[in-house]
């Protein structure tokens, strides 16, 4: 009796966790979460924000500016130690080192050599975790023990100008990554198992855009940005569905990942403005057909979210945050404070949460007007990753360091 009383108390503190859902939350396995759509579920908002977050804990971890993958209570951290990338796995709650693996990286030069460590986010499925490091080598872990499972350098000593920064995703047991640099690259799927390639696009290098999914009529596809095009590739056999030309303009780098709304796209750039076509079906094939335009409001390197018909990112030209009717590319306000060109937005649900330079923002998704509703301090420089928000806890990774907030 006495030990089922035990069980009993045991089972409803459990109940009682979960039904709060403000302290585990969700995962965030890959780019801009789950969906990579930058969309957080179950958090809730506070009635009265505290005025300062909560550090539990800070650990130095490398150079980099990828986002950590959270996973089932453990953080896979990709980053730049000395002559070498690192991924490390961590526990959530203390920060403590699981396991690590390490492989030699070049050393980054020219105007990119301020950021040295990896731009790309790791991805974690099926118990694997796959990274992209700056010099194109693609690495698949074992998310238990981090035991290598295979590599791929499909371009030795080639990447693009400004180094490898598009994220892998993974969709039906393949990881899909774009490979190369500008005039020389192609999007490979491999088995994510074995390795094993399983189909290759040759029809555009790679830009600093990650890939997402797209249903279409049924079928699976992936939606990327080449160096010229906006492309449309079948999940199963890479078989190329539709495109749009985005021919470059000036200094233009695509850096912004597609955002999928059904079967409409919403595409944006540096110096390019902002632009949504609807893909449908032509006879035996598909097209693009442009829904609107807009050629002076877009996002250069932050991809707006999309939440109930409105984009909430940060303006090109202008770095202000910015709110966009998604039904017609109008903008609806422009904040008056003006930020750097990088920074993320993500849709907690009932607020956004902003990180444009150092300082966390809670924003009011208002369609009005700019509403904010709290603002802390998270870093004492320009932070370039996003902000994983799993219940009350926000990890935050900055230049070198992975620090753990709570919204206490």
């Amino acid at each position: 009796m006495r030990t089922a009383n035990r069980t009993t108390a045991v089972l409803a503190g459990c109940v009682v966790l979960l039904g709060t859902s403000c302290v585990w939350g969700q995962d965030w396995p890959q780019w801009r979460g789950p969906n990579r759509d930058a969309k957080v579920t179950g958090f809730t908002a506070s009635q009265t924000w505290p005025k300062e977050l909560t550090q539990k804990w800070k650990v130095v971890v490398g150079l980099g500016d990828s986002t950590p993958a959270l996973v089932n209570g453990k953080l896979y951290v990709f980053a730049r130690q000395g002559d070498e990338e690192v991924t490390m796995c961590l526990n959530a709650d203390d920060g403590k080192e699981l396991w690590r693996d390490k492989h030699p990286a070049p050393a980054v030069t020219g105007g990119p050599a301020q950021h040295s460590g990896p731009r790309s986010t790791p991805t974690v499925a099926d118990g694997k975790v796959v990274t992209l490091g700056v010099a194109g080598v693609l690495t698949c872990l074992d998310a238990a023990g981090g035991k290598v499972l295979w590599t791929k350098d499909e371009f030795p000593g080639v990447w693009p100008k400004f180094y490898a920064a598009m994220s892998p995703i993974v969709v039906d047991g393949l990881c899909v990554a774009h490979l190369g640099k500008e005039g020389a690259g192609a999007v490979i799927a491999y088995d994510l198992a074995t390795g094993r390639q399983k189909w290759k696009w040759t029809g555009g290098g790679p830009t600093y855009a990650s890939p997402v999914r797209m249903m279409l009529d049924g079928a699976k596809t992936i939606v990327l940005h080449a160096e010229t095009d906006l492309v449309g590739l079948n999940v199963a056999d890479g078989k190329l569905l539709w495109q749009v030309a985005t021919p470059l303009r000036q200094r233009y780098y695509s850096s912004v990942t597609p955002i999928v709304d059904g079967q409409t796209v919403i595409y944006t750039g540096q110096g390019t403005g902002a632009r949504a076509v609807k893909i449908e079906k032509t006879g035996d094939g598909y097209a693009a057909r442009e829904l609107w335009a807009n050629e002076d409001v877009g996002a250069g390197y932050n991809t707006p979210v999309l939440k109930d018909g409105l984009l909430f990112g940060i303006s090109d030209p202008g770095n202000y945050i910015v709110c966009m009717n998604a039904a017609d590319g109008k903008v609806l306000w422009t904040d008056t404070t003006k930020y750097g060109r990088f920074g993320t937005m993500v849709d907690a649900g009932p607020v956004l949460f902003a990180l444009p330079v150092s300082d966390l923002l809670v924003i009011e998704p208002s369609r009005e007007k700019y509403v904010e509703l709290a603002r802390y301090k998270v870093a004492q420089e320009q932070v370039y990753a996003f902000p994983v928000i799993s219940g009350n806890r926000i990890y935050v990774k900055d230049k070198d360091s992975l620090t753990l907030w709570t919204l206490d």
